[in-house]
C-alpha cells in the first residue's frame, strides 16, 4: 500500500510515453530529506568533503524512495534509454554496497582514501563480498567524489546554469 500514490493523468502519460516524471520525483525526495540536511550535505559536497558515510546515508534516503528502476523511469529519457538496453537494476546492488560500506569501521567511511589492501580484506570478508567488488566500489565512489570536487569549483567560480531547480552557494 506505501507504493500508491495520487494519480495524476498527466505525469503518468509523460512517463508511459518516456518523458518522465520529474514532479513527482522531487516530491519523493523532499519527504526523505529536510532542508537542513540538505543544505549540509550540499555544503559538505561544495567544500569536497563528501565521504562514504554521506554517501550511505544518501544511499539509504534513495532506498526508501521506491524501487531503483522505479526511479529511473521518473527521470526524462534515462527511464526509456534503461529499456531500450534490457538493463536490470536491481535493489540487491543497494544491498551489497550497503554491506560493503557498514563493514568499514567508521574511521574508514570517513577516510575511503586511505583503506589499504589488508583493510579491503576485512571489509569483503566482512560484508560477504569479493576483495574485487570492494575495490570496484571504492574506485567508482572516488570518481564520483571527484565529479563533485569538479561541480563544486564550477559553482564557486559561478559558472554553473542558472536554470537548475536548487541555489547553490
Amino acid at each position: 500500500l506505501d507504493a500508491l500514490e495520487p494519480f495524476y493523468p498527466d505525469r503518468l502519460a509523460g512517463r508511459i510515453l518516456g518523458m518522465g516524471d520529474v514532479l513527482s520525483l522531487i516530491e519523493r525526495a523532499q519527504e526523505q530529506t529536510t532542508e537542513e540536511d540538505a543544505e549540509r550535505l550540499q555544503n559538505r559536497m561544495m567544500k569536497g568533503q563528501f565521504d562514504l558515510e554521506d554517501f550511505l546515508e544518501q544511499l539509504q534516503k534513495v532506498k526508501s524512495m521506491g524501487p531503483l528502476s522505479q526511479l529511473m523511469d521518473m527521470i526524462p529519457g534515462l527511464g526509456g534509454q534503461l529499456r531500450q538496453a534490457k538493463a536490470q537494476i536491481s535493489d540487491d546492488d543497494y544491498k551489497k554496497v550497503e554491506a560493503i560500506i557498514q563493514s568499514m569501521t567508521p574511521w574508514e567511511r570517513r577516510h575511503p582514501e586511505k583503506i589499504n589492501n589488508s583493510r579491503r580484506r576485512r571489509i569483503a570478508r566482512g560484508s560477504g563480498r569479493d576483495r574485487q567488488e570492494v575495490n570496484q566500489m571504492l574506485s567508482q565512489f572516488k570518481e564520483m567524489q571527484k565529479m563533485m570536487g569538479q561541480f563544486g569549483q564550477m559553482a564557486k567560480k559561478g559558472k554553473m546554469p542558472k536554470n537548475l531547480p536548487f541555489n547553490l552557494p
